[in-house]
């Protein structure tokens, strides 16, 4: 399993400012993000994981959902976990033109300044899409776009010993950002393996701050 793209490696010669791909290594830490939610079946599951350990996350959401399903962004301001801007209806950027890109950031973020007061949120596009248009604006008006440089392939849907196994032989280093989604069990059934054994090594995980240090 090859949990570090070479395109990530490649964005990391980007402004952090602009593009990031890894965050503050401070004190050991680790980002866990989760996209495409929230998910009513399987998001409380997650929450309720990372309640048990103690643990904070950053979730890109998904704006439709997030209308649909508002506790469950209440919840995650709530506990401590950071919201990310996901687009609104997670269509695919490469087939959309950048006001239909940024039209569906706007949305996005206008709801979810409902629950953290924040006008503005770290962006993810769907699919990691970005193109020289996107990238453009978003340097011209200084938004932020959060991409990741572990990538837990949870997508991939593999059995749950097999993603566990290869999450353990090669686990996240100390300012990994870790793509993984909670609108399906894969991740999470992986992560009620992993995260004991991976606090109990002095492992640390924190939520993305909205600006590096």
């Amino acid at each position: 399993m090859n949990m570090r793209p070479r395109k990530q490696q490649l964005l990391r010669w980007l402004p952090d400012r602009l593009v990031r791909t890894r965050a503050s290594a401070h004190a050991g830490a680790r980002y866990l993000t989760f996209d495409d939610g929230p998910d009513p079946e399987h998001t409380p599951r997650l929450l309720d994981l990372l309640a048990k350990h103690r643990v904070h996350a950053s979730f890109f959401l998904v704006g439709l959902r997030a209308e649909q399903h508002p506790s469950l962004v209440q919840r995650m301001v709530d506990e401590g976990h950071a919201i990310g801007n996901h687009s609104w209806n997670h269509w695919s950027f490469n087939s959309l033109s950048l006001q239909q890109q940024m039209d569906e950031f706007c949305r996005t973020d206008q709801l979810l300044c409902q629950y953290d007061s924040e006008p503005q949120h770290l962006l993810r596009p769907p699919q990691g899409y970005l193109d020289a248009r996107l990238l453009l604006h978003c340097a011209r008006h200084g938004r932020s776009i959060v991409y990741w440089s572990y990538d837990s392939m949870d997508y991939q849907k593999p059995a749950t010993d097999a993603l566990v196994a290869g999450l353990r032989a090669k686990p996240p280093q100390p300012g990994d950002i870790v793509l993984a989604h909670d609108d399906s069990d894969i991740a999470i059934d992986a992560l009620g393996v992993l995260l004991p054994e991976w606090l109990a090594q002095g492992h640390h995980f924190r939520a993305l701050p909205r600006k590096e240090p």
